[in-house]
């Protein structure tokens, strides 16, 4: 239940804007620019947090980002780490999953690559409290839907 003073000092919410944008790119130009401008938001301030928080990644990883955009000009970002399916895809050296998936094997890749995918999805917001063998069982599932074959070692 939330106290008096928190109901006093929330903000209220113009929108909540979901954005995908290369790691350490966030310029004032489109995706970027005409998403936050329409809510008057401070667009260099944003680029350069953004560019600050994903400076750790490659240049051009696809980050997800989710801003919350208050009444009063604001705003709040949450920024997580790259889909699952980018990062299989990176792992096995492919463009796209299978056409056929359970009937055509697109690549391969190792437990070692699915643990250490695990590792980084669990800095995300949503996978912090999981245990790393659950995020590693998910990884396994959409590595099947996707058609890639996942095993022990690369002959």
């Amino acid at each position: 239940m939330a106290t008096l003073k928190e109901i006093l000092t929330r903000r209220p919410v113009a929108a909540t804007i979901r954005l995908t944008v290369p790691a350490g790119g966030a310029r004032p130009a489109p995706p970027v620019g005409p998403a936050l401008g329409q809510y008057r938001l401070n667009l260099m301030a944003f680029c350069k947090d953004f560019n600050a928080r994903t400076q750790k990644y490659k240049p051009e990883t696809p980050m997800s980002v989710t801003i919350t955009a208050f009444k009063d000009n604001t705003f709040e970002f949450t920024v997580k780490s790259p889909s699952v399916t980018w990062y299989l895809k990176k792992a096995a050296g492919i463009e796209s999953g299978s056409s056929r998936p359970g009937h055509v094997t697109a690549s391969t890749v190792t437990l070692k690559h699915i643990y250490e995918i695990a590792k980084v999805k669990q800095s995300d917001p949503y996978c912090q409290y999981m245990p790393l063998e659950s995020i590693c069982k998910s990884i396994i599932g959409t590595a099947a839907t996707m058609g890639i074959k996942v095993v022990k070692e690369l002959d």
